[in-house]
């Protein structure tokens, strides 16, 4: 009999027995970010180029060896009418996101990202296409996290400290973003309501674990929200019992947003109810991902991060 292959070593405990008691600045014990995902452009289109066409929108319908005209005029509608509508909510509410960001997406509309920069949001990297990296050629995986970087940072301004992937990262994903030097922080990582520090390159690295529950994709087919309320509801609930949590020991929150999907009249309001709520309470602290990092290794005692030369 054929010995059984060594589990992959995971962590299954994380802060259990050992939460770090940290306070978030000005007291605060719960932290939360906003994430404006700015994906439109870079999905998968065979009139750009691409192997295939993006099969997921509001409904799922993949046109295969053919341009497809209906899904790319569906995502067009995220930066010309959605965009605005959600950072004016964010920012009537003093509220500075994070906007995750694919490099092509940012090339086909490098006035709004330039704009959002300018407002004092932070451009984060949400890699080039938006795409899987899960079993990418490392070489090549490295290739698209450099011209990824490359790009955003002549558009915005600055370079990017942030990095998500779409969906699955690949293994080497993380050791390269390290080896790169230019990443403060990734957000490929859904296991915990807090930040931690790993070292796959040797170096301290911050890990701002997101969130796909207190997100809008949940109104795509299948995902259980209908209503702007159901948004409203879901991220009210997850607050309030964090902030519950958080008088005890600290916490951290992220709300995923998409411009082409809460964006929409339908649902807008789901987001300015949710900012209505969250505003009114305590010992909140409305953080873009990047600001959170930084205080999270101040917290653990790391020096003040900087980029390597790359």
């Amino acid at each position: 009999m054929t010995a059984a292959p060594p589990l992959a070593r995971r962590d299954f405990l994380g802060y259990r027995g050992h939460r770090p008691d940290v306070a978030w600045p000005n007291g605060a014990r719960l932290a939360v970010s906003f994430v404006l995902n700015f994906e439109e452009g870079a999905e998968l289109s065979i009139a750009d180029g691409d192997e295939r066409n993006e099969p997921v929108y509001e409904v799922r319908e993949e046109v295969t060896g053919a341009p497809d005209p209906c899904m790319t005029s569906h995502f067009e509608y995220g930066p010309r009418v959605g965009f605005d509508r959600i950072l004016g909510l964010l920012e009537a509410h003093g509220i500075r996101a994070t906007i995750s960001t694919c490099a092509r997406a940012a090339e086909r509309a490098p006035e709004l990202i330039a704009e959002a920069a300018a407002r004092g949001h932070e451009i984060s990297c949400h890699g080039y296409r938006w795409e899987r990296h899960a079993g990418m050629d490392p070489t090549q995986e490295a290739a698209v996290i450099a011209r990824s970087v490359d790009s955003l940072t002549r558009i915005a301004g600055t370079a990017p400290v942030g990095w998500h992937t779409r969906s699955a990262a690949s293994v080497n994903t993380r050791r390269l973003l390290c080896e790169h030097g230019g990443f403060l922080y990734d957000s490929d990582a859904y296991n915990d309501d807090l930040p931690y520090v790993v070292a796959p390159a040797g170096r301290p690295h911050v890990i701002l674990p997101y969130s796909f529950d207190t997100n809008d994709m949940r109104f795509s087919p299948g995902g259980g929200f209908v209503f702007g309320s159901d948004f409203t509801r879901y991220c009210a609930d997850a607050f309030d019992w964090l902030r519950q949590e958080a008088e005890q020991q600290p916490r951290m929150m992220s709300v995923g947003l998409h411009q082409r999907i809460i964006g929409r009249p339908g649902r807008i309001a789901g987001l300015q109810k949710l900012l209505e709520h969250m505003t009114t309470q305590g010992s909140v602290w409305f953080a873009t991902r990047a600001e959170i990092a930084h205080a999270w290794r101040a917290a653990a005692g790391l020096p003040r991060w900087s980029a390597s030369a790359r």
